[in-house]
């Protein structure tokens, strides 16, 4: 018995001549959650598809508790939830539910379909057809359609991309429930905030990892200090700063900057007198914990290459 949900190793796939997967390894244990984070074209929905055997890869493998993604026994296992609604708009909730246990064979369903209906609160609206339902609805009733069968590992291609924050919230923590039940997950996600809800997270770019692993190490391993600085013109107080040796990286968040320097006091003393003679008296300039931004933007800057989204927090 294996005790790893994932085994990639090698994994690569050319469309033509573009590149969308170079190399790409990592283990999933079981129980484990992996968020694959990195903005469009960074290769995640060509990697939740390899894994899901939906592609065959042009070199390297995959392996679905052992075995082959495409087998029974893999397919048995698994769950999928593509990236855009694909279940059957005339259809029901109920009904919709009920084609998909078919098609996996199963009998006497319709107490799981009652608990999945519980569990995503679609029992209110089971009668309705799938059409009429909302994106957060239709991405639960996706969801649902996609565990009737009980799969020990669950793929998920950007869920709630497009999604409201209520509902978004509300999907999640229906995937910690399944989490805390000992389920697999892969999510392929452009948040980074969903990103810090699992256990490991691959940041991705161009096909392959820019870096691997659990969110606290991957924010352990930015080699910087990060300095906020709250300021009312971002623009014209980066172009100051533009480049200052001791400024490792600069980020621009809203009404701040983050900036990254190798040694806190020198960077504080050249900051605060680069925009002194630029006559902006620094009233505050505080050491803030790194984040999965941090680490994304300085792993990929040069590149030229958009970065994932974060969402602004919920209350």
């Amino acid at each position: 018995m294996s005790t790893k949900a994932l085994e990639v190793s090698g994994l690569s796939k050319r469309f033509g001549e573009a590149e969308a997967l170079r190399d790409l390894g990592f283990d999933l244990p079981i129980g484990a959650s992996l968020a694959l984070v990195g903005p469009d074209g960074a290769g995640k929905t060509t990697t939740i598809r390899l894994l899901a055997g939906l592609l065959a890869p042009d070199a390297g493998e995959v392996k679905v508790f052992g075995s082959a993604p495409r087998s029974v026994q893999a397919k048995a296992r698994m769950g999928y939830l593509s990236q855009r609604f694909s279940l059957y708009a005339d259809l029901s909730i109920d009904e919709n539910i009920s084609f998909f246990a078919e098609i996996h064979g199963l009998d006497h369903f319709e107490a799981r379909r009652d608990r999945l209906l519980e569990m995503t609160r679609l029992a209110p609206f089971r009668r309705r057809a799938a059409g009429k339902l909302s994106g957060g609805m239709k991405q639960k009733l996706a969801l649902a359609c996609a565990l009737v069968h009980e799969p020990e590992l669950l793929l998920l291609d950007e869920p709630t991309t497009g999604v409201d924050p209520i509902s978004r919230r509300e999907f999640w923590a229906i995937l910690a429930e399944l989490l805390a039940n000992g389920m697999s997950l892969v999510v392929a996600t452009p948040y980074l905030d969903e990103a810090e809800r699992c256990s490991e997270v691959g940041l991705m770019n161009s096909g392959s990892f820019l870096a691997f692993g659990s969110p606290a190490d991957l924010k352990d391993s930015l080699p910087f200090v990060v300095l906020e600085l709250p300021c009312a013109e971002t623009r014209k107080t980066a172009a100051l700063l533009e480049g200052l040796p001791e400024l490792a990286g600069m980020q621009t968040f809203g009404d701040r900057l983050a900036l990254l320097v190798r040694e806190e006091e020198a960077g504080r003393r050249a900051i605060s007198a680069r925009l002194g003679q630029a006559g902006l008296p620094v009233d505050e300039l505080r050491v803030a914990p790194a984040t999965l931004e941090n680490v994304f933007i300085h792993a990929v800057s040069g590149t030229g290459t958009a970065q994932p989204r974060k969402e602004k927090s919920e209350t």
